[in-house]
């Protein structure tokens, strides 16, 4: 298994990417600005996009896991080589997510406390509605770790 940065042509992991973010648009407001790490398992499972938010705080913008590799510690695996690599340059590594029963717990089980909502974020800045196990997401849910 090895974890590397992705430098140049990004968007080639668009099809991942838009596992945790499914509309191109969103995607496209960090993807150049992020530093996106791929986790390789004899082939991409993984990848995560994360970004420079000023004040000590690292924001994971993107991290998603191939679905067929999902439940085998991928996601787990990156947020512990991120949280590792920006320990010392970042004071606080943040997530934001969709009030989602799948995600939130994932998040609590890594070490993420809620910090703080966006009422209404999906709502205003996604042109279709978007369902995460049956719910509608409407706010965005803010959790953060000390790194």
């Amino acid at each position: 298994m090895e974890i590397k940065e992705i430098v140049k042509n990004k968007k080639d992991f668009l099809a991942l990417l838009l596992l945790a973010d499914e509309q191109e648009d969103m995607v496209d407001r960090y993807l150049e600005k992020g530093r996106m790490f791929v986790l390789d398992d004899g082939g991409v499972k993984a990848e995560c996009v994360v970004t420079d938010e000023g004040n000590g705080l690292l924001e994971i913008k993107n991290i998603a896991t191939d679905s067929k590799s999902q439940g085998k510690g991928y996601g787990k695996k990156l947020i512990e080589f991120v949280s590792q690599k920006f320990h010392g340059t970042f004071t606080t590594l943040q997530v934001g997510t969709g009030d989602s029963p799948l995600t939130i717990p994932f998040y609590e089980k890594c070490g993420f406390k809620r910090h703080h909502a966006v009422k209404n974020f999906f709502t205003e800045n996604y042109d279709h509605p978007i369902f995460e196990a049956g719910i509608q997401l409407v706010d965005m849910i803010y959790l953060q770790k000390n790194l």
